[in-house]
């Protein structure tokens, strides 16, 4: 028996609805496929919904991958793909696998051999690269940076550094309630030159990116951001 296919599939960055950033082709895919791993079941039926699937959601089988879920439970998730069934793996919002524990069963897929599609749908980093003015020819992404204020301070100085010396763009992101102290922490640390963008609710009616030097930041008001999905991008 062949093997299924595991299908990389983006969702909304926000409430807007799916088919306004999904294409077409990824939309009949979602509705073709009936089993899913998602980071928490009740986000993923309500995407499904949201996307027309055809049939009733009790019958949708989604099981969870989160950072709850032991390494070992992983593999086992594969299940319905060694079948011979077609498996969706789906985030909590853009694109699953990037910044995203679904990262750990795609990493088992290759080592089988499993077929992965990633389809097209919005991702959060991407978007706040293309609209920042900063470079798209070099650049890292960090995920999540420290939490202790001297920890990330120190961490933003070396981002910066690494940042002058290789003229990377460096891209990281904060717990929306958090996204003032880490703009606090940009302003009090980085060089006044440095360009720093910050992106908010990308995608939405709502979205805002904005670049401007470390110095032009600290002569405006702070974006209106608080608890809204923020990228911070920088460039020495």
């Amino acid at each position: 028996m062949s093997s299924g296919t595991l299908y990389l599939i983006p969702v909304p960055l926000g409430q807007n609805s799916p088919a306004e950033v999904l294409p077409a082709p990824v939309m009949a895919r979602v509705a073709q496929i009936d089993t899913y791993v998602a980071e928490h079941a009740k986000s993923a039926r309500a995407f499904l919904k949201a996307a027309g699937h055809p049939l009733p959601l009790q019958q949708i089988v989604i099981s969870e991958l989160n950072e709850h879920t032991r390494e070992a439970d992983v593999s086992a998730l594969l299940a319905p793909v060694r079948a011979g069934k077609d498996l969706g793996l789906i985030s909590e919002a853009g694109c699953p696998a990037v910044a995203d524990p679904g990262a750990n069963l795609v990493a088992v897929a290759q080592r089988e051999g499993v077929r992965v599609v990633p389809l097209v749908g919005p991702s959060s980093i991407l978007l706040a690269l293309m609209a920042s003015g900063l470079s798209g020819q070099n650049f890292a992404f960090h995920g999540y940076l420290p939490a202790k204020e001297e920890d990330r301070r120190k961490r933003l100085k070396a981002l910066e550094n690494e940042s002058r010396a290789s003229r990377q763009t460096q891209i990281f992101i904060e717990t929306p309630y958090r996204n003032r102290q880490m703009l606090d922490t940009l302003l009090a640390a980085c060089a006044p030159q440095t360009r720093l963008c910050i992106a908010t609710d990308l995608s939405l009616v709502s979205e805002s990116v904005r670049t401007r030097s470390i110095s032009g930041w600290q002569k405006c008001e702070a974006p209106d951001f608080d608890r809204r999905p923020t990228v911070f991008l920088i460039q020495a």
